[in-house]
């Protein structure tokens, strides 16, 4: 068991609520990913028809977390899917500079909670990457993320 600190973007939480990713209960991530996958599949049929630059970005986010999960399912089976569950942080200093760039960007944010969690993959979110047509360079990207690898960037965690 481990605390973390969660930002709530998607829809307000209670104390005391339990959360249950399962084929009923879904993630606002998994929502936004599956509604652009028939997306992903033509961009990936057609990859020269796409500059990678005027993707928009919930498709650019798209092509990253099938990646990601395509990865995961065949290289890493035994860590969480990012498609079924939360992101979080270690501490609420970090978790509050993600509420600020959340606030900064537009998206709704409604408070941080801290969370009691039983499994998890600390991963460095500069690993993170904008997905774009070329299907090879985002798998290539994903392996290295669950890898857990430096970030190219040279950024700190």
């Amino acid at each position: 068991m481990q605390y973390v600190y969660h930002v709530v973007t998607d829809r307000p939480m209670q104390a005391g609520q339990k959360i249950i990713f399962d084929e009923n209960n879904r993630s606002g991530v998994y929502r936004r990913v599956m509604d652009k996958q028939a997306l992903v599949e033509q961009i990936y049929a057609n990859p020269e028809q796409y500059d990678p630059e005027e993707l928009e970005h919930h498709t650019a986010v798209a092509l990253r977390e099938l990646a990601l999960e395509e990865v995961r399912q065949k290289d890493f089976p035994e860590l969480p899917s990012r498609l079924g569950c939360l992101y979080a942080s270690k501490t609420l200093e970090e978790a509050e500079k993600w509420a600020g760039l959340f606030a900064q960007w537009g998206r709704p944010t409604y408070h941080i909670v801290k969370l009691s969690v039983e499994k998890w993959f600390e991963g460095d979110a500069w690993n993170c990457f904008r997905g774009s047509p070329d299907r090879d360079d985002n798998l290539c990207r994903a392996k290295r993320y669950w890898r857990d690898l430096p970030n190219v960037l040279g950024e700190p965690r």
